[in-house]
């Protein structure tokens, strides 16, 4: 896979050698720890730890804990496993956090005021936000900018030792309130918020704003090529105006990439956030999710979502990726690593009359019929047997090749039975299906040639055990939910069917061994993993790839 990472971000970095880059080729990734990953994340550490492997460099973790308001321990946790789970390994350039670059960050913003590009300015939010001007117009000088450089160095020292209100004074870049980039209007580069810190405790009562401290924690770790998602292009004067102004040792060159943006689903963490708190899904995990740990339970493998990622394209323009891409990658996977096994997922009891009475023989089946290697198990044959409800019709539509009155059907890797009677219960229905066997075909042909279309699956009733299947689909019926219609809102196009619970499914003896997080295909169902719970699988994909006609 990775001899495959090509793409404008390589052809960059190839560049940038072949003009005298000297230095190892160092990335990073710099989750802020206020939510789980998802599938978009997986895309930026795709990117930035390929590259890395790609040219022999360094790949780091660095968490963006800048923000304590939002910050816990739990998501700090939670990313580790995941990128662990998904790269299948440490980060090679070791284990960061942005707040233990907090002293050099304030030693920084002391320098930029000593050098009068920035002050301590007195405006609200709002009346900042008023100064600001707009695409059109230039912005208004506040009248706090001209302080000297003597009082701004005392006034930030004051924030510093908490002898003002929250809000009340912001550190500000000075660079040009006339600039055509929003960005580079005088940005506030220091607020003052007393909120205790996930590490730092009570420290700090004043934090850098993202687009100050980033690069710096760049410039300090040696990081080579700060690659990060498209809306952060017009940030980029800002980022190389700090690594110019500040006393660092080191220079990265800041590229973007088009976020991911997948079907029915959303990647925003802040909607992801409500779903959780407000209680619309079980919770991070859900397997309804896009976090990496929902994909994890449902049953996803690191390299079908790493597939998909790559597939899915890496370019600077924004698209829309079809979530059936998703499925392809991990059906394909799992058509060739998933063990088969016989489930039953509504159940009617089907009895054998001529098969006799406490016996019990065992036919040996495949585990996988594409890999030899897989080898083989013995499933239980008795007299009593389950079968799918939907594989039985009193009244067969046309071309039904499955059990009908007086028609015949192999059971799979076992005989060839016959339908001779139906028992129904008091209120019509199908309680019983009686048939006999031709106990001359066990799982061979019949004696007399005859040929018999319909192949069924089964468990014997005597051995089978009970399981709970919950089948998921689209957490939203909006194909786009970046695109809301005016006035809706996008928990207006929550799916009520996107989680269905089969109980009382019965599920061949061979599964009670099965452990969390195995992953089965339960033959002419779909494909199945243990969950955590207790006697429960959750279905990853269903067996119908419609996609892989769109990919031909």
């Amino acid at each position: 896979m990775m001899e495959n990472v090509n793409n404008f971000l390589t052809e960059i970095i190839d560049e940038d050698i072949a003009n005298g880059l000297s230095e190892r080729i160092h990335t990073r990734f710099p989750p802020e720890p206020n939510g789980y990953l998802h599938i978009g994340s997986a895309k930026a550490i795709f990117i930035n730890w390929s590259i890395a492997k790609k040219y022999n460099g360094l790949f780091n973790l660095r968490y963006d804990d800048t923000n304590p308001v939002k910050e816990d321990t739990e998501y700090v946790d939670s990313i580790w496993e995941d990128i662990k789970w998904l790269t299948g390994e440490e980060p090679s350039g070791g284990v960061y956090y942005g707040s233990d670059y907090f002293e050099t960050c304030f030693e920084c913003a002391v320098q930029l005021i000593k050098d009068g590009k920035a002050y301590v300015d007195d405006l609200t939010q709002e009346e900042m936000r008023a100064y600001r001007g707009s695409l059109t117009e230039p912005g208004k000088l506040s009248p706090y900018r001209d302080r000297s450089v003597e009082e701004n160095l005392q006034l930030f020292q004051d924030m510093r030792d908490g002898k003002f209100a929250d809000g009340s004074k912001t550190l500000r870049a000075k660079i040009d309130m006339a600039s055509p980039n929003m960005n580079l209007r005088d940005p506030a580069i220091y607020r003052i918020v007393r909120a205790h810190h996930h590490r730092q405790g009570d420290k700090w009562c004043i934090y850098p704003l993202y687009d100050f401290a980033h690069p710096i924690q760049d410039a300090l770790e040696g990081i080579t090529h700060s690659m990060c998602s498209i809306e952060f292009e017009n940030h980029r004067p800002l980022y190389e105006w700090v690594v110019d102004n500040c006393p660092l040792p080191h220079h990265p060159k800041q590229r973007e990439f088009a976020r991911l943006n997948v079907t029915h689903t959303v990647m925003s963490k802040r909607y992801l956030r409500q779903l959780v708190f407000e209680k619309h899904v079980e919770g991070w995990d859900d397997p309804r999710m896009p976090t990496l740990c929902a994909l994890r339970r449902r049953g996803y493998t690191p390299s079908a979502i790493l597939d998909f990622v790559q597939r899915a394209g890496i370019a600077k323009a924004n698209s829309l990726v079809d979530i059936k891409l998703l499925e392809h990658c991990i059906r394909e996977e799992l058509n060739d690593t998933a063990l088969r096994r016989m489930a039953v997922t509504e159940p009617v009891k089907l009895v054998i009359t001529n098969y006799p009475e406490g016996q019990c023989e065992e036919f040996e089946v495949p585990n996988n019929p594409r890999n030899e290697e897989a080898g083989t198990r013995k499933v239980p044959f008795t007299r009593e047997l389950y079968i799918e409800k939907s594989d039985f019709a009193e009244v067969p539509p046309p071309k039904f090749q499955r059990l009908k009155p007086d028609g015949e059907v192999r059971l799979m890797g076992a005989y060839i039975v016959k339908c001779n009677e139906i028992v129904k219960d008091d209120n019509g229905e199908i309680v019983e299906i009686r048939c006999t066997a031709d106990l001359e075909t066990r799982n061979g042909m019949p004696v007399d040639g005859r040929k018999v279309k319909g192949t069924i699956h089964w468990v014997s009733a005597e051995h089978a055990i009970d399981a709970d299947l919950y089948l998921y689909d689209n957490l939203f019926t909006l194909e786009n939910v970046n695109d809301v219609p005016e006035g809706t809102d996008y928990l207006d196009y929550l799916n009520p069917d996107s989680l269905k619970k089969l109980t009382g499914c019965k599920l061949e003896p061979s599964l009670a061994d099965a452990k969390e997080g195995d992953r089965f295909q339960f033959v002419r169902m779909g494909y199945y993993c243990k969950d955590r719970e207790t006697g429960r699988f959750n279905r990853i994909v269903t067996l119908k790839d419609s996609f892989a006609k769109t990919l031909k």
